[in-house]
């Protein structure tokens, strides 16, 4: 089964580094989608908005829940997930991971787990309703708080999810797509807020041990948080930094800057072409 667009968040900057539209929910940027530029952007929001009405319905019948299956195993790689989920601790009362199949919902909520926080964007496949009728059937608490991959929160994102890490009930498990991108930085920001761990400490969540590319166009990630180590060795706290000093803007043209390099063109091909990283 084939997808005509992939999962990445319609509100993600794009190559020219513009910003996103905003959301009146600052955890789900997806819910708005910038204006077409052609007949050809449009059949595609077209196509994302039917994905989403559909995926976001109850799910009705053997039927549906089939079609929502074969669309998690095959059109979003769930396959590859039955065997390697991605799964690591964070911290003492967190789990990071790959998008989880029902199943290991339910494994994780035997585990004590209490909540969980899906990272991902478009909500454009069968994944999106099995996970949150595994969740409601084992009595956990499900959210969706939208990253990007190869984009920056804005500050009014980063306080919203500094405030969900601050509520949500814990043990829980929070993931993207494949645990490596998103799935880092969040797990890097819970470090910060729930773990007292410095800007410096915290960028360990990404790292290649969890298959996550410095390089390339989910390095504006790393970006992120080498900017906050060193505002820290000035004496300014996390928090401050975000609330008064952070630029996403300068933050992204520094980042396509140095995205023309040998190394940085190679790690964008593994991510993209190879890896069909959202």
């Amino acid at each position: 089964m084939t997808r005509p667009d992939d999962d990445r968040e319609p509100t993600a900057p794009d190559a020219s580094g513009a910003a996103p539209v905003a959301s009146a929910d600052p955890l789900q940027p997806d819910l708005v989608m910038e204006p077409p530029r052609n007949a050809k952007e449009a059949r595609k929001q077209a196509r994302r908005r039917a994905a989403q009405a559909d995926w976001r319905s109850e799910l009705e019948g053997k039927g549906a829940r089939l079609r929502a299956w074969l669309d998690m195993l095959f059109a979003d790689h769930a396959v590859l997930r039955y065997v390697f989920l991605n799964l690591h601790p964070v911290g003492g009362s967190a789990w990071r991971s790959a998008q989880p199949l029902p199943h290991q919902v339910r494994r994780m909520a035997r585990r004590g787990v209490r909540a969980v926080i899906s990272l991902r964007g478009g909500v454009l496949f069968g994944s999106y309703p099995l996970e949150r009728e595994a969740c409601e059937a084992m009595g956990i608490e499900f959210r969706r708080a939208v990253l990007r991959s190869r984009g920056l929160p804005s500050r009014e994102e980063l306080a919203a999810l500094r405030a969900l890490i601050s509520e949500i009930p814990t043990p829980v498990l929070f993931h993207c797509k494949s645990g490596s991108d998103r799935a880092g930085f969040m797990a890097a920001l819970w470090m910060i807020e729930r773990e007292g761990a410095t800007a410096a400490e915290a960028q360990g969540q990404l790292s290649l041990r969890y298959l996550h590319l410095s390089r390339g166009p989910t390095g504006i990630l790393d970006l992120f948080f080498a900017r906050a180590a060193e505002a820290e060795a000035r004496g300014v706290p996390f928090d401050r930094w975000v609330d008064e000093e952070y630029d996403r803007d300068a933050l992204l043209a520094e980042h396509r800057a140095g995205k023309k390099s040998l190394g940085a063109r190679i790690s964008g091909w593994i991510t993209d072409r190879l890896l069909h990283r959202e």
